[in-house]
């Protein structure tokens, strides 16, 4: 099923951006004019495969096809020809495999969420590996990331390496896969801040490295060729599209959200809520080296140069509130959890830790499981769904002091406040939350499409739209701030009761 939504806007006089937005569950198409506005919109989901316990695939085919309609329905809403370029954002770390000479994938994606190469990893790890994996790549060894997706691939699909080493296959994530869709086979490409995050790029000399290839079990004549973010990633075939438009613009999905909330200089940090929620940190021209297990990864690449960021991850967030509608339904709308949240009591001491899927940074604790806290006969699901959203300031409260810890030992200052975007931060309860337990303001743009936003952002900068960095931020807009409004007594409690209530999952999991 498909959905789309034009704004009735005019549109002879102006022209936009087709900008692709290729998640975990959907495919999107958005239209940007040069302001940052939406002006039109479609999105398909996707089904999800679960072959095993911890294995996660997608079919690529379809991830193509539902990508390819939705951008069909935005170039016929507003009218092909008033676009001047496509920009891309993906779902990062995904690995595709797939035949040079007929664009077929040799199986299903393996997903950024699958577990199944966590021997391997482990392997690796017991020969001493990890540290120089992440010297060159700043990256813990983790079946996270597409390294060990893609040997796994070779290994496991009859006749895979065989061809590899032909020359006849083409590894990419999801970005890499449907610039090839888009341009009938014409380009192999990736950009920095994808490549970054596969396990085989080294993120100081910004090219794929033959250790690490040889390492992993990895062809090095599979590998796309890595651009810039802002670059000329090919031209979409008039055969798949319907229309030749130049691919201008790509960035992983967390790199695209730091682009569009303009967090463009060191210091500056965004935090995007969807699923999971992704902090990132501008670290400027500097990778730096994280004392708390967050990861070095690069921000983006413009002109050669490249910025480099801290990133950490909280692998629940929108998710714990699914659970509350779906698995305790507590609610019947993820959107009623702020009204629960008012009405609980402000003096509970009911914790709760999501770790429904084990902890991300900065504990990275695969095998740590979900619990709550100090419950008493009076405790009611208003105080669990207050316990459950104020474990995602918690966590990101976490965060922000690992990464002020790691940049202040880089010798870099970090200004204390926050840029959120993603589904959650509509809930105003959650951003005073948030500002009430990191300690810091939150802003909240205007404009909360900010993955999509990023990726159009660069490819307004390749068109020449906007003469720097500095002037497409002019464009930021500030929808509403947060200042803290907690007793210090206060927050000093609740993190208590965070901290204790850490120590026992951890402990659990060991």
């Amino acid at each position: 099923m498909g959905a789309k939504k034009g704004f009735g806007v005019s549109v002879m006089s102006e022209r936009f951006i087709l900008s692709v937005d290729q998640g975990t569950t959907s495919s999107r198409a958005l239209a940007f004019d040069k302001a940052g506005q939406v002006r039109a919109v479609a999105q398909r989901e996707f089904q999800q495969i679960f072959p095993d316990d911890g294995w996660v695939e997608h079919d690529a085919l379809e991830i193509w096809e539902t990508t390819l309609a939705c951008c069909k329905d935005v170039l016929a809403d507003l009218g092909a020809e008033n676009f001047a370029a496509i920009a891309i954002t993906n779902q990062r770390e995904t690995a595709v495999i797939w035949e040079r000479a007929t664009g077929k994938p040799i199986a299903n994606a393996i997903v950024w969420q699958d577990r199944r190469t966590a021997e391997i990893c482990n392997g690796l790890k017991e020969a001493g590996h990890e540290a120089a994996i992440t010297a060159k790549t700043g990256l813990l060894l983790d079946p996270y990331f597409s390294a060990s997706k893609v040997g796994w691939l070779l290994d496991n699909v009859k006749g895979a390496r065989a061809k590899a080493e032909a020359g006849e296959l083409a590894f990419g994530t999801i970005d890499s896969w449907l610039v090839w869709q888009l341009t009938a086979g014409a380009s192999h490409v990736t950009d920095a801040s994808n490549a970054a995050r596969t396990s085989l790029f080294n993120i100081h000399d910004n090219q794929w490295d033959a250790d690490l290839l040889e390492l992993f079990g990895v062809s090095a004549n599979m590998m796309p060729e890595v651009k810039d973010n802002a670059a000329d990633f090919g031209t979409s075939s008039e055969a798949a599209l319907g229309v030749a438009l130049p691919i201008l613009g790509m960035a992983g999905d967390q790199q695209a959200a730091t682009i569009g909330q303009a967090c463009f200089k060191p210091g500056m940090i965004k935090s995007t809520y969807g699923t999971g929620c992704f902090v990132l940190a501008n670290t400027g021209d500097k990778a730096a080296v994280s004392s708390n297990r967050l990861l070095t990864t690069i921000g983006y690449r413009l002109d050669g140069k490249t910025t480099y960021a801290l990133e950490g991850s909280i692998f629940m967030a929108g998710a714990i509130v699914q659970w509350l509608r779906d698995g305790l339904q507590l609610v019947a709308h993820a959107s009623d959890t702020q009204a629960l949240a008012e009405a609980a009591n402000p003096d509970s001491a009911v914790t709760m830790v999501p770790a429904f899927t084990g902890l991300g940074a900065p504990h990275w604790a695969p095998d740590a499981r979900a619990a709550i806290f100090n419950m008493t006969r009076d405790s009611d699901k208003a105080d669990i769904a207050r316990a459950a959203l104020e474990s995602v300031s918690l966590q990101t409260a976490d965060l922000m002091r690992a990464i002020g810890d790691d940049m202040a030992a880089a010798g870099m200052d970090v200004p204390p406040r926050l840029r959120v975007d993603g589904g959650m931060v509509a809930n105003s309860w959650l951003c005073q939350s948030l500002a009430d337990l990191c300690d810091c303001p939150i802003d909240r743009p205007a404009i909360t499409e900010t993955t999509a936003l990023g990726a159009a952002m660069l490819a307004m900068l390749k068109l020449g739209w906007f003469e720097s960095l500095d002037a497409l931020g002019e464009n930021w807009a500030l929808e509403a701030q947060f200042e803290p409004q907690m007793a210090t007594e206060k927050r000093a409690e609740k993190q208590a009761l965070w901290q204790a209530a850490l120590r026992q999952v951890l402990n659990s999991a060991d």
